[in-house]
């Protein structure tokens, strides 16, 4: 009982009726940040199911969160990383296995690929244009924030999963779960930059491989990428 009193002290000034404090900041013109987690195909209406979680994880549940109007949600940053990585059972259309994914894994991240809670190595992937242009739709994107760019600098050749064949034919638009079962990866390979970029702060002074990957992806799924991430660091970032 003594060690929840402690909490409670310490809780206790930031216990507020939080719909009353964010109304009054939309009021007086403040910034109000509002972060998810997981991701769209993580969604149990418009996700993967079964391989879903509890409660939405679109931007647009953000307001029945917080308690505020969901008109006063100006800008949605979606979160992309360079390459696709996944923890537990499900489709995973441009996964990637053996030699090739322990590459990448032992390399991602910050400190490896591995689940954040069980330690578990994560499934490694291509960037997958399909499943991040939905992803992105279904989140109302403004800018997407790419990360770990810098992760892919040992490469010769990048894959990129462009499309999806099921049944003998290729589509752009990401299936229905049963189709999505069936999909096969259509990639489109890149030339790598082989160089280190971290460190770098300006876009027009990445390697010229590197600017065209990140301008493929974004003409594949059709959002700006307005933030480049190439470091572990919190200031390891390209603003565009």
């Amino acid at each position: 009982m003594e060690t929840l009193r402690e909490y409670r002290e310490m809780i206790a000034p930031y216990v507020v009726d939080t719909s009353v404090v964010l109304g009054n900041a939309i009021k007086e013109n403040k910034t109000i940040l509002l972060e998810g987690q997981l991701g769209t195909l993580k969604d149990p209406d418009h996700g993967i199911y079964p391989m879903v979680t509890s409660s939405s994880t679109l931007a647009a549940y953000g307001a029945i969160g917080a308690g505020i109007p969901p008109y006063e949600i100006k800008q949605i940053v979606t979160v992309c990383k360079a390459y696709s990585s996944a923890v537990g059972a499900g489709a995973f259309v441009s996964e990637i296995f053996g030699e090739e994914a322990d590459e990448l894994r032992k390399r991602g991240g910050d400190g490896g690929e591995y689940g954040a809670t069980t330690g578990r190595p994560r499934r490694m992937g291509w960037f997958d244009c399909v499943a991040s242009k939905y992803g992105c739709r279904m989140q109302g994107t403004t800018d997407v924030a790419f990360t770990v760019l810098d992760v892919l600098g040992y490469l010769d050749e990048i894959p990129v999963c462009v499309g999806y064949e099921i049944d003998g034919e290729v589509t752009t638009d990401f299936p229905v779960t049963h189709l999505l079962e069936k999909a096969k990866p259509v990639f489109k390979v890149l030339p790598g930059w082989k160089c280190e970029i971290r460190g770098i702060k300006e876009y027009d002074k990445l390697p010229e491989n590197c600017k065209k990957y990140v301008e493929f992806i974004e003409e594949q799924i059709g959002y700006p990428i307005t933030m480049i991430s190439n470091g572990p660091g919190r200031d390891d970032i390209i603003w565009r």
